[in-house]
């Protein structure tokens, strides 16, 4: 399938060719790309492993890895052709040197003016290694351009984090590093700057005027999986908190930006950051809970406990659920609790964000001991992307009382198959120099040093056992956490 030559024309280098993450994520969504005409002819993809692979080997790979989508022969042929392998050892130059000539050939094959981009889909240990052989042995001192996207996690906390921002800012500027957040590649996710800054009937009421309290929840069925090792020396925390729900609370909270630019829009997401009130190792408790599922039922099967797990210790003090109460200290959000809650094992796969909106003073339409649904706008992330927003209007066959109802918008009911992956946009994003849906160095450093207070005192407090069954939403103490402020989680 002969396809029009267009922008833009790079050559991609993906570290972990062989892992799990560039075979179900990565290769169908440049595949995506290709197909839908949104990069052309002009590109190749370098595979780097330590498998002693062929091209043949590494084509067959990236071919099973479409398979789930509708394919001819001819067109698959075309698009693997574009994939080559190269076997390296991170740690040798000379791994590298092979490298840069094999993308050297590649750039001449394909016409490609010396553009690179670097995906470390691998071990986080070897991403300042990898930075630093990539200059020093040439493959970054091109004519074109050269970006790296880095995988999380970006370190274990704010120390480990600086040391590997500091070895990577030797090779590479901050506006070459993409760090890539793939909730931040979500149709919704960005859709949260244009539901409320595009709606006039929104953004007047985004305050604490108005607004009582926002939830943000993401759940998953699914338990720790094949991922324990990784899992045990991170937990939910900096698994999830860190990262993807800071990110939300940020677009959820932030200033309209000057422009919609990359660097006012992080600006604005910094201040939101800077902002939040932190978290003193003696106040965890009253913030924050930390849970760990037990055995129990999903979808009717019986699951084990986390400590049943492969790979997980007897007496694991990892937490597999947070809740927490978070505070921003500024003039638009005092007072206002965004409360945050995620985990493994849950009742329901879904991410979504609950803004619940404050009554109104005067309650004309309930009586008899009926109580006022407050108005809520949910925005639902996954499974399903769309808006719902719950209103309250006269019960039908007349009568003064009003009950609750919703106006829905479903983004991907109808076409949910052709909705872009996550990764599928931040790929593009990046070969098109687009950082805005990518991490600042400033996000992730004030993400670590909001968490670590907390994890540094649940690791010293290794008290920690299995607190709610698996298939329910979450310890008890979760609910607890907001029937004191007289506010409850709303259903996902």
């Amino acid at each position: 399938m002969k396809k029009e030559h267009i922008e833009p024309k790079a050559v991609i280098v993906i570290f972990g060719a062989t892992g799990d993450l560039a075979k179900r994520k990565l290769y169908p969504s440049i595949h995506r790309l290709y197909e839908n005409g949104q990069i052309g002819d002009e590109f190749a993809v370098v595979g780097v492993g330590r498998r002693p692979w062929t091209n043949e080997d590494f084509r067959s790979t990236v071919e099973r890895s479409i398979s789930k989508f509708p394919l001819n022969e001819k067109d698959v042929d075309e698009f693997t052709s574009h994939f080559y392998y190269h076997p390296f050892d991170v740690t040798n130059p000379d791994s590298y040197q092979e490298l840069n000539g094999l993308l050297e050939q590649l750039e001449n094959t394909y016409h490609i003016p010396n553009n690179r981009m670097f995906y470390l889909a691998m071990a986080p240990e070897f991403f300042g290694t990898i930075a630093k052989f990539l200059k020093s042995e040439g493959v970054t001192s091109t004519n074109g351009w050269s970006r790296l996207i880095i995988e999380k996690p970006f370190g274990h906390d704010l120390p480990s984090a600086k040391a590997l921002n500091q070895e990577i800012r030797e090779a590479f500027s901050e506006d070459q590093i993409y760090r890539i957040d793939h909730y931040l590649g979500k149709q919704m996710v960005q859709n949260i700057e244009v539901i409320r800054f595009a709606n006039a009937i929104f953004e007047p009421l985004w305050t604490n005027r108005y607004i009582s309290n926002i939830q943000i929840t993401s759940s998953e069925e699914l338990g720790v999986e094949d991922r324990a090792r990784y899992y045990e020396k991170s937990g939910a925390l900096r698994d999830m908190v860190q990262n993807h729900i800071l990110q939300m609370v940020a677009l959820l909270a932030m200033e309209p930006p000057i422009k919609l630019n990359t660097q006012e829009i992080r600006s604005e997401k910094v201040k939101v950051l800077r902002a939040m009130r932190p978290i003193k190792k003696d106040e965890v408790d009253q913030y924050f809970v930390r849970g760990q599922y037990d055995a129990g039922v999903v979808d009717d099967k019986q699951v084990p406990a986390y400590r049943d797990e492969q790979n997980v210790a007897e007496d694991s003090n990892t937490e597999t659920f947070v809740a927490g109460k978070l505070l921003i200290d500024n003039f638009r959000w005092a007072g206002v609790p965004f409360y945050i809650r995620t985990g493994k094992r849950m009742k329901k796969k879904s991410t979504q964000i609950v803004v619940q909106f404050k009554d109104i003073p005067m309650n004309l339409y309930y009586g008899n001991g009926n109580t006022m649904h407050p108005n809520l706008l949910v925005i639902h992330i996954q499974p399903d992307e769309g808006i719902t927003l719950h209103l309250n209007a006269r019960k039908l066959g007349g009568g003064t009382f009003a009950q609750p109802i919703k106006l829905d918008y479903c983004h991907n009911c109808g076409d949910g198959i052709n909705t872009p992956e996550a990764y599928e946009k931040l790929i593009l994003d990046c070969l098109h120099g687009d950082a805005t849906n990518f991490a600042h160095w400033d996000e992730v450093a004030l993400s670590w040093s909001f968490v670590d207070a907390i994890s540094q005192y649940w690791e010293e407090n290794k008290t920690l056992a299995p607190n709610y069954e698996a298939g329910s939403m979450g310890p008890k103490a979760a609910d607890d956490l907001l029937a004191k402020d007289g506010f409850h989680w709303w259903p996902i």
